[in-house]
């Protein structure tokens, strides 16, 4: 015997759709290559140069700092067992990314050190943007 009759509208079946992206959210090994060989000097053998490598790539940046930020660090830790003054330290640990990075970042370190400081011949410093 069939159910009761059904009153209003049918109701609606809907589908979930699910989209798969072809690019990984993980970075791969490429992404790892392609930042290492993009932003430092390290003999590093990049095999693919597209979009998917690219994204990794940037996706591993902030490791590469890490990596040549940590270099850095061990070198002026180590100049400073060695007996090695603060100044000399520094200056040992400012070299490893400058060498390691094609002096990607030193514009930017001596804008920052340029800044603060008072200006040449006692001129009034130059207005800042907002002020």
């Amino acid at each position: 015997m069939p159910g009761p009759a059904r009153t209003g509208p049918a109701p609606v079946r809907s589908a979930v759709l699910t989209y798969s992206s072809p690019v990984s959210r993980t970075p791969s090994a490429h992404g790892l290559r392609f930042a290492f060989g993009t932003l430092t000097v390290l003999p590093v053998r990049v095999s693919r140069w597209d979009r998917g490598a690219a994204r990794g790539g940037m996706l591993c940046a902030p490791l590469v700092g890490v990596v040549v930020g940590g270099l850095a660090g061990l070198l002026g830790a180590a100049a400073l067992a060695l007996g090695a003054g603060p100044l000399l330290a520094a200056v040992c640990a400012t070299a490893v990314p400058a060498v390691l990075t094609r002096r990607l970042h030193l514009d930017g370190l001596a804008d920052t050190a340029d800044g603060p400081g008072p200006s040449a011949a006692g001129s009034p410093p130059p207005r800042r943007c907002g002020s």
